[in-house]
């Protein structure tokens, strides 16, 4: 097996990690993303914590891939190549500021329980305002930041023809609907977990997977460990 074939497989397992994560992350934080009052409350914060874990490991792929595919880009484009691996690693470090601020409300409940007399309304505010924190993480990291990552390896990806045209543009349809969808959150058009935000979210979903499925299974098209000066 060559080195671009093994890169191919790695890349495509950690496009295949960042998606199964996300969306586990996501689900085992509910408890204190949608509880007002979960400072005050007997707490889900084992689930808060593996919820954490899913999305450390979502950061440590989202690097992952950045790592795994540039040696193959910088062959085509070595700016964009950086650029993109640059793009994953400011992606992976929003999401574990996010971390942080969430597990950070799990350790205000816990200090809550042993106060005597503690301030109630004061807690819930402090709760829901690191809650805020992650919210605008979760905008900026996985949608505004993911959005440009995305264009930036659709784009070389369609140039240097490395998979099949279709499944770049894919990639270019849906980093460009998750950014405008990340700006109509922005503005406050439409909340960011709603129907409009997931069916935004939908082309971006399909780039990776479809994208991780042909990594996997076929590769890179052929000629695509070659230089850019062949290119």
């Amino acid at each position: 097996m060559g080195s671009t074939r093994r890169t191919a497989i790695v890349a495509g397992v950690l496009f295949l990690v960042t998606e199964v994560a996300a969306i586990g992350g996501l689900a085992l934080y509910g408890p204190v993303l949608h509880d007002t009052g979960y400072v005050l409350g007997p707490g889900a914060d084992r689930q808060v914590f593996l919820g954490a874990l899913c999305e450390f490991v979502l950061a440590l792929a989202v690097a992952g891939t950045g790592a795994a595919l540039y040696p193959v880009l910088r062959r085509r484009n070595e700016g964009a190549a950086i650029g993109y691996v640059c793009g994953r690693l400011l992606e992976a470090a929003v999401i574990v500021v996010g971390i942080i601020s969430v597990l950070s409300v799990v350790t205000l409940r816990k200090q809550a329980e042993g106060a005597a007399g503690a301030d109630g309304a004061s807690l819930v505010t402090a709760g829901q305002a690191l809650v805020a924190f992650h919210d605008w993480t979760f905008l900026f990291g996985p949608n505004f930041v993911l959005g440009a990552n995305t264009l930036v390896l659709a784009g070389l990806m369609y140039t240097s023809r490395l998979v099949p045209r279709w499944i770049a543009v894919l990639g270019l349809v849906g980093g460009t609907m998750i950014c405008a969808s990340a700006t109509a959150v922005l503005f406050g058009i439409y909340e960011q977990v709603s129907v409009a935000g997931s069916l935004a979210a939908l082309p971006v979903f399909a780039w990776e997977v479809t994208l991780a499925v042909r990594l996997l299974a076929k590769g890179f098209d052929a000629g695509a460990g070659g230089s850019a000066a062949a290119a």
